[in-house]
């Protein structure tokens, strides 16, 4: 997860919760209004991979928390744009994905501040945490829970 740069600031409001990732895709499977909103890097979507909905005809909405030259300050505001794109209602169930669930957890806090009242946040990520041997993707995680997904 990226530190928190000195200059941001942690939204006040809270979030509906953390989930699991089995959990998430089980509603995204039976609610067609929910979304996954998967918040990692350009780089982590290629190079590792990323959920892939087409069996439930979706798509997630990639938006990067952070990019490779530091906080993305646009980020509120390409979420709001890309929820009200797809006209998803305040009620709506909404699902934060990134690595292990640290940017994800923020991400969902700032959604609630735009006042999205079912913001989740998929506590495990794409990966997972660390095992014993300091590595992801045995431990938990989206991959782990062999979920779908792709890789370019």
């Amino acid at each position: 997860m990226a530190t928190k740069p000195s200059d941001w600031k942690m939204p006040a409001g809270d979030y509906a919760g953390d989930v699991a990732p089995q959990a998430a895709w089980d509603v995204l499977a039976a609610d067609p209004d929910a979304v996954l909103v998967d918040v990692r890097t350009q780089v982590e979507w290629n190079l590792i991979g990323r959920p892939d909905l087409s069996s439930l005809d979706k798509e997630p909405v990639c938006l990067q928390w952070v990019t490779m030259q530091g906080p993305n300050k646009q980020f509120v505001a390409e979420l709001q744009a890309a929820l009200d794109e797809r006209h998803v209602a305040k009620h709506v169930p909404v699902y934060f994905m990134c690595q292990s669930g640290g940017r994800s957890k923020i991400a969902a806090m700032q959604c609630t501040e735009l006042g999205y009242t079912a913001a989740f946040n998929i506590a495990e990520g794409f990966e997972g945490p660390l095992d014993e041997q300091q590595h992801r993707n045995s431990v938990g995680g989206w991959k782990v829970a062999q979920l779908p997904w792709t890789q370019t």
